[in-house]
Parts: structure tokens; C-alpha cells; sequence
């Protein structure tokens, strides 16, 4: 049984932390003392508290995160309850700021603020020893990466088969964008790159074929860049027939040539790019210390699209200090019109300890007081009118993002896409009083009432978009709209692709 459990509630069972995954690699001497268990946010608590205890642990060392914090808070509470001689050591993002305001750090042992891959070793040996730890909150020392053990032998052959890999070539942000927590960074820090690509190598050589790169800019170091993409060029050249799929997260207005040529190399379903757009309006950037090149930005994202065939996820804010309604639906619409495959509409949350709190009261921001901490309004936008963006970013993400409708979205959004979308959002609200759990033919029909009603379109424009897009995708059953005698498509063959299912479907769904 395993002295120290190193635990965390991942939002989803194919999301494998990297952090705890960190923490394990660096224990030294104490890490075959050691095991990862990792849950899911939804489990039974009395479940996890069981699960944990059969391990017969001393310390508990557990991941928490704004999307964990609730249940993790019950966790800590039961376990301490039950076994209250159990060590529970707490660390991440979501308790590394505001410990004393939150009844977590008070149920748990010790809090580890910031970086832990290092100090929670020490934590450990002290706990284990019998020694009593200075402080109940401790500063995290914020390791030379060097001294890094990195993690990536850490991943289990389930974590390969069954699950996202996480990894990094650099840590931290040289940027200063006042909503992320990355802008209390002061550079970003690469690992060494030889070493980092051995450990790709060897994944690679395990089976991995899904890499989820979490730099924050990817594209900061050209030559880094360009080393990685010609390391996953070299794998798709050799074996055309088992293609991996990499995700990165890009600088919007970075885009050198050198990279562009890489870029133009990857086929269609291997490459994915994150680009944080967050908005359009110049006055908003400069209130939240965001430098960015619209006009280059826009460019970038231009070519992409137009050039390569890389899959393009692009992030917008709503909620941000200042942003009025117009000129975010003015930032939606020019994104838009570049097309990128998907468009996270986000709405700005409040992270412990992100410098957007400074303008708490010049911009009447006020937050939900429970995680996620989202905004509820602002000096320019009101409770309700939150609500309905609230809801058309679900929609949205349901319609646009899912890639089920590439001939019917053109349809619903016509020359005004955010108020044409949000005129269908308020709709489809009042008619269903549902965010979530509409499954996709009930959507189909619902967006053939809106477009044959609400918008007057003539049935036979939108019937055949709709049943193009629906079959395009392999669906089986008959629309009520359809004509009885249609004859049913066969099921279509599961892809044995790396590309992952949402992603895929712009792929195939493409007019």
C-alpha cells in the first residue's frame, strides 16, 4: 500500500493530469511509496472516500482546480471526517491564491501555493519522518526545469490506449493578459529541447498518437517550433497509414514564414491550433494589458484557414471590463468571416488571484460567488442580458462547434451571425427551457421550425441543408420532414484515425 496518494478530480476519464503526473516523477527516493488515483467529477464522494481509504495511505496529496474545487472541498471534508490522522496536502491553481478565504485550506493539512513540483517532495518526507512542516501554507519554490524529472514515463499503457496526453515543451507566459493566471508569470521557460524530444520519442514508440501540447505559446521560440513540427512531420512521412493528431496553442499575430511552410506540410486531421483571440475591441485589450495585433492576427488566421488544413479552435470573451454588447457581437462577426472550424465563446470567470479583479469596481463586475466564478454583469451589460450570452455559447458550442451542420449554419446565421444566432438562441430557450441534453435530432428539428418559421425560410432551402447535414454524418433515422420512401443510409464505419470524433466531423462534413 502506498504511503503517499497523489489524487484529483479530471473533469472527464480521458483527461489524465499532468500535474500529479509531475509530482510522482519528482518524489525521488519516496516515489515507489507512491501512487496516482485519479476520479471523476460527478462520482459518489463517499465512493472516493472508500477507494481512498482501501489504499491505507498517510498523505493525501490532491490537484485542485476551479472546475474541482466543490466536490474537492467534499472530499476533504469526508476524509478528514473518517480518518482524520490522514495527511491532506492541497495544491494547484485554485488554492494557490485567497487560502485563507476558502473553507478547503481550512478543512486540509497543509496548502502548496504555486509551483509544487518540487516543494511537495519535500512536504512529504517531512510529513513522513515525523517532522512538523513550518507553516500550514506553504510558497512553492519554483523549480529550475532541469532539475525537473520530467513525467511522461508516468502515463500507465491505459493512460496510452484510453486517454489524452498532456505535455510541455515550456512553462509560463510572457504575456499579461489580466483574466489568465499566466499573466503572473514573468517569462516563459523552455525545457531543454533534446531532452523533451526523447520523451516524445518514447511516447510515441508506446503508441501514443493524440498529443495535447499546454504551452501557453508555442510559437513564442521559432526554432523550437519548428524542431517539434518536424519531429511529428518525420512520423506522418514514415507511416502515412497511422497518423497522429498534436494540438498547440497559438500566438495570434505570430506567424513567420518558416513556420508557415512546416504548417502547409501536415494533412488533413494531424494538426490542431488553440488561438486566443479573446477580443477585437482595441480600448478592451489595452484596459486588460493585452497586446495584440488585430490586423496581423486576423491575417494569420486568414491564411490558415485559406492554406492549410489545420483544425482552427479560436477563443472569444464575453464579460471582459468595458465590452458592451455591440462591440463584442462586432468582434464575433469579424471572426466569423475568417471561418475558423470552431469559436469558443467563453464568458470571463474570475481565477483566484487574476489581475481582471482590479477593475472589480470601476466596471461593476460581479461574479457568481461559487465556482465557476463566472460573470454575472457589468457596468454595460445587466444580469439578464448575461444569461442570454450565457446561452447562445452553449448553443453555439451545440450548432457551430459540434461541426454537425456545415450547410445549415450558414443558413441561421445570414449577413448578421451574432444577432441572427442569438435571435435563434432566445428561441430555442423559451421553447425547450433547456442548455443541455438536446440530443442532436431533436436539435435538427428544432432548427428546421426556427429557419421554416421564425425566420421564413422556404422549406425546401432548409429541409434539404438540414437533411444533407444529418446524413452526411452518418444519421439513420427519418426526419419528420423527410419524404416517407427515403431510402436510409447504411451505418457508416467507425474511423480507426487518431483524429478525435469533434474534430473529425469538420473534416467530413465539409461542403
Amino acid at each position: 500500500m502506498p504511503d503517499i496518494l497523489l489524487a484529483t478530480l479530471n473533469a472527464r476519464y480521458s483527461h489524465a493530469s499532468l500535474g500529479l503526473r509531475y509530482l510522482r516523477a519528482n518524489l525521488g527516493e519516496l516515489r515507489e511509496r507512491s501512487a496516482i488515483l485519479e476520479f471523476v467529477i460527478g462520482q459518489k464522494t463517499e465512493d472516493i472516500v472508500e477507494k481512498i481509504l482501501a489504499q491505507r495511505p498517510r498523505i493525501v496529496g490532491l490537484g485542485v482546480y476551479i472546475w474541482n474545487v466543490e466536490e474537492s472541498t467534499r472530499l476533504v471534508a469526508q476524509l478528514k471526517a473518517v480518518a482524520p490522522e490522514i495527511m491532506v496536502v492541497l495544491g494547484g491553481p485554485e488554492v494557490s491564491y485567497e487560502v485563507g478565504e476558502q473553507r478547503i485550506c481550512a478543512l486540509a493539512d497543509y496548502v502548496i501555493t504555486g509551483w509544487g513540483d518540487l516543494t511537495f517532495a519535500e512536504v512529504a518526507g517531512q510529513l513522513l519522518r515525523g517532522d512538523t512542516p513550518h507553516a500550514r501554507v506553504i510558497p512553492g519554490r519554483q523549480a529550475d526545469l532541469a532539475d525537473l524529472v520530467l513525467p511522461y514515463d508516468e502515463y500507465t499503457d491505459e493512460d496510452v490506449r484510453q486517454r489524452h496526453i498532456y505535455v510541455e515543451a515550456s512553462r509560463g507566459c510572457p504575456f499579461k493578459c489580466e483574466f489568465c493566471l499566466s499573466s503572473l508569470d514573468k517569462t516563459a521557460w523552455p525545457f531543454e529541447l533534446q531532452r523533451f524530444m526523447t520523451s516524445m520519442e518514447q511516447l510515441y514508440a508506446r503508441g501514443v498518437r493524440q498529443f495535447k501540447f499546454v504551452d501557453r505559446t508555442f510559437n513564442l521560440k521559432v526554432d523550437t517550433s519548428l524542431a517539434i513540427l518536424e519531429f511529428f512531420l518525420a512520423k506522418i512521412e514514415a507511416a502515412p497509414d497511422d497518423l497522429p493528431f498534436v494540438h498547440f496553442e497559438l500566438i495570434p499575430d505570430h506567424l513567420p514564414e518558416r513556420l508557415k511552410d512546416a504548417i502547409l506540410r501536415f494533412p488533413d486531421g494531424t494538426l490542431q491550433f488553440e488561438i486566443g483571440i479573446q477580443t477585437f475591441a482595441p480600448e478592451v485589450q489595452t484596459r486588460i494589458s493585452r497586446r495584440q495585433n488585430d490586423e496581423k492576427a486576423a491575417a494569420n488566421l486568414q491564411w490558415l484557414r485559406a492554406h492549410s488544413r489545420a483544425h482552427l479552435h479560436v477563443d472569444l470573451i464575453a464579460g471582459l471590463p468595458g465590452e458592451t454588447v455591440e462591440s463584442f457581437a462586432s468582434g464575433f462577426d469579424t471572426l466569423v468571416a475568417l471561418a475558423p472550424h470552431e469559436i469558443q465563446f467563453g464568458i470571463l470567470k474570475r481565477l483566484r488571484g487574476a489581475p481582471v479583479a482590479r477593475h472589480t469596481a470601476a466596471h461593476d463586475l460581479r461574479f457568481n460567488p461559487e465556482p465557476p466564478y463566472n460573470i454575472l454583469s457589468t457596468d454595460v451589460i445587466d444580469f439578464a442580458t448575461m444569461q442570454r450570452l450565457s446561452r447562445f455559447a452553449r448553443y453555439w458550442d451545440m450548432i457551430a462547434n459540434s461541426g454537425r451542420y456545415p450547410r445549415t449554419l450558414p443558413l441561421l446565421l445570414g449577413d448578421a451571425p451574432f444577432h441572427h444566432f442569438l435571435a435563434f438562441s432566445d428561441w430555442l430557450y423559451a421553447q425547450t427551457g433547456q442548455t443541455h441534453a438536446i440530443a442532436h435530432e431533436r436539435m435538427v428539428h428544432a432548427l428546421q421550425a426556427y429557419l421554416t418559421g421564425q425566420a421564413g425560410m422556404p422549406e425546401s432551402t432548409a429541409n434539404r441543408a438540414l437533411i444533407d447535414d444529418y446524413r452526411a454524418l452518418g444519421g439513420r433515422s427519418r426526419l419528420s420532414f423527410e419524404e416517407p420512401d427515403t431510402a436510409l443510409p447504411p451505418p457508416r464505419p467507425k474511423s480507426k484515425r487518431a483524429t478525435p470524433s469533434r474534430q473529425a466531423r469538420h473534416l467530413h462534413g465539409r461542403v
